[in-house]
């Protein structure tokens, strides 16, 4: 757990990015409101694993699921949000799958190069 207070909240330059995301091009936000933002979503973030590690514990887990967070987005009336988190992850987890395999593809074709020049070395001695 966090030591201080202030170990919790998100790091701003992390915030203001997603402001800037969310807001129109021109609207600008004052520090006191990106403070008041980046303590909400501190607190939210902690509510919610909160909820998720209770459903986790409750199916006997030790380690909380995205099926978790989902379930717990839904006990705590976020709803309308489950559907684009659903998204979201199965995207996410597509685009893992995809770096994984790319590296294993790469990976092979770096050994089978390497049993070729092996090959190839071993016939130069002969």
């Amino acid at each position: 757990m966090a030591e201080r207070l202030e170990d919790l909240n998100l790091p701003n330059a992390v915030v203001t990015r997603i402001i800037k995301e969310a807001l129109p091009d021109g609207v600008t936000i004052g520090k006191d409101a990106r403070t008041a933002i980046a303590k909400a979503s501190s607190i939210f973030i902690l509510y919610l694993t909160s909820s998720a590690n209770i459903i986790a514990r409750k199916s006997s887990h030790k380690t909380i699921s995205g099926a978790d967070v989902l379930q717990a987005m839904a006990d705590i009336e976020f709803d309308q949000f489950v559907d684009p988190l659903q998204e979201s992850l199965e995207n996410f987890k597509r685009t893992q799958k995809e770096k994984k395999d790319a590296t294993k593809k790469k990976q092979s074709k770096k050994e089978e190069d390497e049993v070729i020049e092996d090959e190839d070395a071993g016939k130069d001695n002969l």
